[in-house]
């Protein structure tokens, strides 16, 4: 009779340092994943949408919405950006380059949606990052595709309709008193100066002189601030208030920077009409064109060998008398009208470079408090983005 033996082969007990290492890893995965299609974290660094948002704001965008882009740039450190941690080495190799698809999502980009996306032309003093590494920007969205924009003395419209002006908007005022102001009293209204952030200084009040030749004096005659119309029409109720009246550029009147200013006489409050390309949409060839879509023909639509300049373009060595986009364009603009560097400046954002939704801000902090307590903005936590 044969004794039946049984051989053990349990798996050898993991160590400790091995259910760190694979915890580590699970943590890693799932958080790329969520972060890839579902929501991820973002920070305000500039005063572009104020009051809307705030610098020190930090909110979750939905990739639900629009629905997630796959990778351009596969080759790159998980949970990283342009930069690896604390360091300037690129997180990144760009000896791959895929093509970019968009799942599907529950939603498409609306009128007056606020909305993040990569910034679309090269920005200044950066590497040529790929599409899906440059910088994040956060917009409202103003005009989709097709629609016409227009701004008439710093009122927007859209389709010859006026654009519903966001409540918490800003622009710029000139408030004639001569009572002296100080911080504290423009602080109560949440107007504040910031001369410690990275992204600044950022100057949202100022008092304003006139200065006599003959008496070599300088007297008080007003104050230049950025303020919402909530806040201004509150100013207007003071009877030391003198006067209010916002500081417009002229119609007519060319301003240096501004997209498509070669061709036409544009600013900051007076631009267009001025139609949003649309996939499919066909346009000549000729000056005024070349102006304002010439950019787009030559950085975004992946035309081989674009040769764009005032007189005409050239593709892949042919020269064309009209174009047809291959893609959806989208015109985006900063609540903080007079502070914002948006398409009045730099032009249209491809649909490829749109990342997602703007959905609620979890946490607000406070780069100029007045004090400890008043570090973070408790008003501001867990609200929604409109």
């Amino acid at each position: 009779m044969f004794k039946k033996t049984t051989t053990q082969s349990a798996k050898r007990k993991k160590s400790a340092l091995r259910e760190w290492s694979d915890s580590i890893v699970f943590a890693v995965i799932a958080a790329t994943l969520i972060r890839f299609l579902t929501f991820e974290a973002f920070a305000i660094p500039t005063p572009s949408m104020e009051q809307s948002l705030m610098v020190g704001d930090y909110l979750f965008v939905s990739k639900l919405h629009y629905g997630a882009r796959t990778p351009k740039t596969p080759l790159q450190v998980p949970l990283t950006h342009q930069k690896i941690w604390g360091t300037n080495i690129p997180s990144y190799s760009s000896a791959i380059q895929l093509p970019t698809y968009r799942l599907p999502g529950f939603s498409h980009v609306k009128n007056g949606d606020v909305v993040v996306f990569n910034y679309p032309p090269h920005k200044d003093g950066e590497p040529d990052y790929p599409t899906d590494l440059k910088t994040d920007f956060i917009k409202r969205c103003i005009g989709i595709p097709g629609d016409v924009v227009t701004i008439k003395r710093g009122d927007v419209y859209v389709n010859n309709k006026p654009f519903p002006v966001p409540v918490q908007s800003q622009m710029s005022y000139f408030i004639r008193t001569t009572e002296v102001l100080d911080e504290r009293f423009f602080r109560k209204f949440n107007i504040v100066n910031d001369f410690n952030s990275p992204e600044g200084p950022f100057i949202n009040w100022q008092p304003l002189e006139s200065y006599n030749d003959s008496t070599k004096t300088a007297t008080l005659v007003g104050y230049k601030v950025y303020a919402s119309k909530t806040i201004i029409d509150k100013f207007k109720e003071f009877d030391w208030v003198k006067g209010i009246e916002p500081l417009l550029e002229q119609p007519g009147q060319v301003q240096p920077g501004i997209y498509g200013s070669s061709a036409y006489n544009w600013n900051i409050d007076n631009f267009g009409p001025l139609t949003v390309p649309k996939k499919g949409m066909t346009v000549p060839i000729n000056k005024y064109t070349i102006a304002v879509y010439g950019p787009v023909i030559e950085r975004y639509e992946g035309n081989l060998k674009p040769e764009v300049t005032p007189a005409g373009i050239i593709i892949n060595g042919q020269p064309i008398s009209s174009y047809t986009f291959k893609q959806d364009y989208y015109f985006m603009m900063g609540d903080h009208r007079h502070n914002s560097e948006d398409s009045r400046i730099w032009g249209f954002v491809p649909e490829d470079h749109i990342i997602g939704k703007a959905v609620f801000v979890w946490m607000s902090i406070d780069p100029a408090p007045a004090d400890i307590w008043h570090k973070i903005r408790w008003n501001h936590l867990f609200s929604l983005v409109n």
